[in-house]
């Protein structure tokens, strides 16, 4: 009988998703020993002991700064995400912020929480002072939106819908997400052309190196007069410096963002959230349920996808037969796999193979079942990581 995998769990996560693992095929807890996967949401892994046992691990959220996305490619581990699964939440959020700003909300909501006297007196003190709090509205106005993913594409159909012109960048963006883009969103050419031209900006980009202090100083002061910036990203991706001097310039209106920051604290023009962004029960559901379903599809047939470290490749299951080799992405290593399977006069059924950068990955159906030694013999391949037997179980 076929053992049961065994997932760690190092952060609660959602039991709408933890219920697609068959309990009769999977052994899930906080307090799994040599786990076959870790599902992870907001806990550092960088300093962890990850087990050599693990195969895979699955961050339930977009970001995937906490793991070790390095380490575990030198591995022949890859790290899912759960990409566009939080996207209403986070598209929900911005408009929010948007409002926030545009309608003086949070020094109009501490106007009144500080007002005193009975109803007559008090009546007197909103109509004196409302007139401070007056803002502006969203339809005419024009939004710019760096990141056209999931999220930044649900952000530009609701501030269309809002009556909003939109502007978009995005250097990396998808033939397939270009095909969902609304026509109606302004392609700018530059970051510096939609900050010119924008009244509320909104950044939707993850934190890599090209985007770390994305939004410098120089970028501040190119900034639309009186216009407002929303990151619901990271907050490395501003820097904090620029934009309280756009702010005391009042170049910049309002920043409004989910990280909260000594820097950031006590000043009457930040909006700064407490990384509310994927925080609906909705959103928590929606990641487990995409990284159980992604955790699963690889342990069981070895099928990618949503990975930040591998290439996407689903194979329909032709065989009961699997093998599924993580290895760098170097010349003539398909030849050596299927000359070393001929040898051992194993039949090869369908074989695929993808690359992304330095990593690769092949999936070999086989007309018979794979003898130890031989797995050992791929294994021992220069470049090969990560072997791996997937024989049809029969308890998933």
């Amino acid at each position: 009988m076929a053992t049961p995998y065994r997932i760690l769990t190092l952060n609660k996560i959602s039991s709408q998703g933890l219920k697609r693992f068959p309990a009769a095929a999977y052994q899930v807890g906080s307090d799994i020993s040599e786990p076959d996967a870790i599902l992870v949401r907001s806990q550092v892994m960088h300093d962890m002991e990850i087990p050599a046992s693990v195969k895979a691990i699955a961050r339930a959220g977009a970001g995937t700064n906490n793991v070790p996305i390095a380490k575990m490619s030198a591995r022949g581990v890859p790290v899912f995400n759960a990409a566009g699964a939080n996207a209403n939440a986070v598209k929900e959020l911005v408009v929010a912020g948007m409002l926030l700003a545009a309608r003086n909300i949070v020094p109009a909501l501490q106007f009144t929480a500080a007002l005193q006297g009975d109803d007559a007196k008090m009546h007197k003190l909103v109509e004196d002072g409302k007139k401070n709090y007056a803002g502006i509205e969203l339809s005419g106005r024009t939004l710019g939106i760096i990141g056209l993913g999931a999220i930044g594409r649900l952000v530009a159909d609701t501030a269309i819908a809002l009556g909003m012109r939109v502007y978009g960048y995005d250097p990396e963006l998808t033939v397939d997400a270009a095909w969902s883009l609304s026509s109606k969103v302004k392609k700018a050419n530059s970051v510096e052309e939609l900050l010119k031209n924008s009244d509320f900006v909104t950044l939707h980009v993850p934190l890599i190196d090209a985007t770390r202090a994305l939004i410098n100083a120089k970028r501040v002061q190119a900034m639309k007069a009186g216009s407002v910036l929303l990151n619901f990203s990271r907050d490395a991706i501003v820097e904090e410096d620029a934009i309280l001097a756009g702010l005391a310039a009042k170049n910049v209106l309002y920043y409004v963002c989910d990280f909260p920051s000594q820097k950031l604290q006590g000043q009457a023009k930040v909006i700064a959230l407490p990384h509310l962004g994927a925080s609906t029960e909705e959103a928590e559901e929606n990641c487990a349920v995409m990284v159980v379903d992604q955790v699963r599809e690889y342990l069981e047939h070895g099928n990618l996808t949503n990975t930040v470290n591998f290439p996407t490749l689903v194979m329909p299951r032709e065989s009961t037969f699997r093998l599924a080799i993580a290895n760098a992405n170097v010349p003539n290593m398909l030849g050596q796999i299927s000359t070393t399977l001929a040898q051992a006069g194993i039949n090869i059924h369908n074989m695929m193979n993808k690359s992304r950068g330095e990593m690769a990955y092949t999936l070999v159906d086989t007309d018979s079942a794979l003898p130890p030694a031989l797995l050992a013999q791929i294994s021992a391949i220069p470049g090969v990581l990560l072997v791996r037997d997937l024989p049809l179980n029969t308890l998933a």
